[in-house]
């Protein structure tokens, strides 16, 4: 794929790419400059060096690698356009080198990178800035870089580091994809419980997930390349861009009804703090979130970012052969749900979805994969808004049956049903002939038959529709949704 007409004539006929979107936020930050010293992607020797040791090959720190994966095809180009998920060029990568990573066995690229325009895309892209687009201010600044809501106990913490430094304070939250607009609104919704003259700049740096400490090293680099000269966090950190500050311990005093620093409290008056397992229960449950614990403006957020379970947007994902009955069972569930009332249904079902949404797709397993990606990105969509989404594909390959979990997953939850019907049940009800047909050597790379069907190891429900009615097989998966709370007990 070449380079669209948008470009300079000189860089039209550019191969391009399109970044995952942990690279996409890599490639924004090295962009704006707020990684640096980096200047594009890292290659092969300076990857191992920081993986090994937290530096690069010339002995700079920088704590975690900095990437970008490609087709093989890609690794013989001297320039590639990358571009946003809607085909907007960002950059030109002049391409330094093309490695092989020896964990993974995929292909990236490395070199410097030219900046075509500044990435548009995200919430509150108004509040985003470059680092030499913030106005340096007098005097040490102190960041916090987070990616959960501030509650009373971390504001009042934060409060008195900063008072304690005599520092402007700037809050860097860190955008994921997951709850950005519900962080940046909560953040925005105390910004008069934070000292005055408090920034607030939004970087997209979704987690990595990799190793806590690097994390926090990686916020320190960002922080000090918008000016902090001290960064809260909440472990000491050696050898970090700028000095980590870690905050006294604080509880909530039962005897005045105010957060203050342990010391201060006498030990019996100290409550018992609520914890995140507690929280994420009243959030579940629908219950309000104790003013004690947080602010209004939070707890609304807090609220919308995590409905109770029973309005919660949720996908019902059943997989298995061909003639497992699962195409029967999740049309009980749809009608069962429909008929209780009070929750949007969507049935995704195989047959259907390969008329509509994946025709001219083959059963090659490239294609039978991007038929359940198809499927979970509009399941996701539903999710999203609240719906309830329920598909029924054969989905043999746990691989992308995972994937659809981890989309979903970002703004719903997701169950997974395993009608585990034997292959020889699955034969005898063969209505269309089909196994008879890959038997014969007719239908290539045929599930159960002459391709591999992988049994999930992560269902949350195995059924065997053999044994029971399809009606006892909707009750089961209906006993899982209300003991869950996505359904209301009738």
């Amino acid at each position: 794929m070449t380079a669209d007409a948008g470009l300079p004539d000189t860089l039209r006929d550019l191969p391009v790419w399109t970044p995952d979107a942990r690279e996409l936020a890599d490639l924004e930050l090295l962009l704006a400059g707020a990684y640096r010293p980096l200047t594009g992607f890292l290659g092969s020797f300076d990857t191992a060096m920081v993986i090994a040791g937290g530096r690069l090959a010339d002995g700079t720190p920088w704590p975690v690698p900095v990437t970008l994966a490609v087709p093989k095809e890609l690794t013989g180009q001297e320039r590639v356009v990358l571009q946003d998920p809607e085909g907007v060029p960002l950059a030109v990568l002049r391409v330094a080198e093309a490695w092989q990573d020896p964990t993974t066995q995929g292909w990236r690229l490395a070199g410097s990178l030219e900046a075509l325009r500044a990435p548009a895309h995200g919430p509150f892209h108004r509040l985003r800035r470059r680092p030499d687009e913030v106005e340096a201010v007098e005097g040490p600044v102190l960041a916090v870089a987070t990616r959960e809501f501030l509650h009373r106990k971390q504001l009042g913490q934060l409060r008195q580091v900063a008072e304690r430094l005599g520092a402007h304070v700037l809050v860097l939250p860190m955008l994921s994809g997951e709850h950005d607009e519900s962080l940046v609104r909560a953040l925005l919704g105390v910004r008069r419980e934070l000292p005055e003259g408090t920034r607030i700049i939004p970087v997209p740096l979704p987690d990595r997930g990799d190793d806590p400490e690097r994390d926090v090293l990686l916020h320190a680099h960002i922080a000090a390349a918008y000016g902090a000269t001290h960064l809260l966090a909440d472990r000491e950190i050696e050898g970090s861009a700028v000095p980590v500050v870690v905050p006294e311990p604080w509880a909530y005093d039962a005897d005045v009804e105010v957060w203050r620093p342990v010391a201060r409290i006498e030990p019996d008056h100290v409550q018992a703090e609520l914890t995140a397992e507690r929280l994420g229960e009243l959030l579940d449950a629908g219950e309000p979130v104790p003013d004690w614990f947080t602010p209004p403006a939070v707890a609304a957020e807090l609220a919308l970012a995590r409905p109770p379970k029973h309005s919660r947007g949720i996908t019902v994902f059943f997989t298995g052969l061909s003639g497992s009955g699962k195409s029967t069972v999740a049309r009980g569930l749809a009608d069962a749900l429909v008929e209780r009332g009070g929750r949007t249904v969507t049935l995704l079902d195989g047959d259907v979805v390969r008329r509509m949404l994946s025709a001219g797709l083959t059963f090659s397993r490239a294609d039978r994969d991007a038929n359940i990606r198809r499927i979970g990105f509009v399941a996701a969509e539903i999710t999203r808004h609240g719906g309830v989404a329920i598909c029924a594909p054969i989905a043999p390959y746990a691989a992308t049956r995972a994937e659809v979990r981890r989309m979903v997953s970002v703004s719903g939850d997701f169950v997974l049903v395993h009608v585990a019907t034997p292959l020889e049940e699955c034969e005898r009800r063969d209505r269309k002939g089909l196994y008879a047909k890959a038997r014969a050597g007719l239908i290539p790379e045929f599930t159960g038959i002459s391709d591999p069907y992988e049994a999930p190891a992560d269902a949350d429900l195995t059924l065997d529709t053999s044994t029971m009615t399809p009606d006892e097989a909707v009750g089961r998966v209906l006993e899982v949704l209300v003991d869950g709370g996505w359904v209301r007990p009738q």
